[in-house]
């Protein structure tokens, strides 16, 4: 379907102009190494959290040579809270890129910035367009919905046929000789007025030429063909307490959610285990031997839905008889250390409010 262009642009742009007062701290940004910052952070977080999260990595690494130079445990324990800590080693990954193979400059050239570890075509189009003034256009979640909108697409847009006429038609509307200020444009567009929900119609300068609003179709666009089956897992953490009064924490390293980050003593089961089984299972026998346990806390259930799981468990506090032994490679830290390590969200939790439903002890 081809798009009506001059209608389209003009009027988003003019929009764009002299409407749009949507604010961020990295709108106008030209510095490639802010704008990669920025989107890295943004995939998958809402603009409010990532603008605190934007400044506090400005502010600990204003340059990609000083981020590359790192400790990647005090770059972990800043992306804390974030989510998706792939995105994390990615943006490591990347910074000694450009520093070892870059100079220190990051590329700017379109393919160049798309070889760099987590970046994909809508980030690099980003940076490409922001930073170096050239004619890619972006395709985000924003951008999808106006397109599909206007135009009356009911092609989902999660099928590669879908991604691939939304990046055509995105292509065909993009004003060439200001690439950076039509894709801000049209992703702040999306953003504030063709919202996901109870988007701004009567006030919208595409109603015109709409057709979603001219059919009655607004509620139904975009059109999504997947549906995600969520997993279940029921994680048991036992906050093993040593007579010197340590804990025991380990670094997740296996390819799975929180990879890189700390976590207590922790038993996964696919459903609940109630806590007075827990003791008795051959997981607890296997880890602490026949050494007698004190059951000190039992925590609340705590729950964290993430994309594709949902994760529930329990906080069980035990003071040790002895130390475990090195071999089953937990470290023992004492309990204000703690603050130094990266911990997932769901232990965070845990760890700002660890009032006990059981006292025990």
């Amino acid at each position: 379907m081809a798009a009506k262009k001059p209608d389209f642009t003009r009027q988003l742009l003019k929009w764009h102009k002299k409407e749009n007062t949507r604010s961020m701290p990295w709108k106008g940004e030209k510095d490639p190494y802010k704008i990669w910052l920025s989107e890295v952070i943004l995939q998958q977080t809402r603009v409010e959290q990532g603008w605190a999260y934007y400044e506090k990595f400005l502010e600990a690494f204003p340059t990609i040579q000083e981020l590359a130079r790192a400790p990647e445990q005090k770059i972990f324990k800043l992306w804390e809270g974030l989510g998706y800590y792939s995105r994390c080693r990615n943006l490591i990954a990347t910074a000694k890129k450009v520093v070892s193979d870059h100079g220190g400059k990051f590329p700017s050239l379109y393919a160049d910035i798309r070889e760099l570890k987590g970046i994909g075509p809508y980030t690099a189009a980003a940076i490409a367009s922001f930073a170096f003034n050239l004619p890619y256009a972006v395709v985000d979640g924003n951008v999808v919905r106006v397109l599909s909108r206007y135009l009356g697409l009911f092609t989902p847009i999660d099928t590669t046929a879908g991604k691939k006429e939304y990046a055509e038609l995105a292509d065909s509307l993009l004003d060439k000789e200001q690439p950076g200020i039509y894709n801000q444009a049209i992703m702040d567009f999306g953003a504030v007025i063709c919202k996901p929900q109870n988007p701004l119609c009567a006030i919208c300068v595409q109603q015109a030429g709409c057709r979603a609003f001219q059919e009655g179709w607004v509620t139904q666009l975009p059109v999504k063909e997947k549906t995600i089956q969520k997993k279940n897992r029921w994680f048991t953490y036992f906050i093993a307490e040593t007579p010197d009064e340590k804990v025991y924490i380990r670094q997740r390293t296996e390819k799975d959610i929180w990879e890189d980050l700390f976590e207590f003593v922790c038993w996964e089961t696919d459903k609940e285990v109630y806590p007075e089984e827990i003791l008795r299972s051959d997981f607890a026998r296997q880890l602490f031997g026949k050494q007698s346990l004190t059951v000190r806390y039992i925590s609340r259930i705590y729950r964290q839905e993430l994309s594709h799981q949902t994760i529930r468990g329990q906080f069980i506090t035990i003071r040790l008889e002895k130390p475990l032994p090195a071999s089953k490679g937990y470290l023992a830290v004492a309990k204000q250390n703690l603050s130094e390590y990266a911990f997932p969200k769901f232990i965070n939790a845990w760890l700002q409010d660890p009032t006990p439903v059981q006292n025990l002890f």
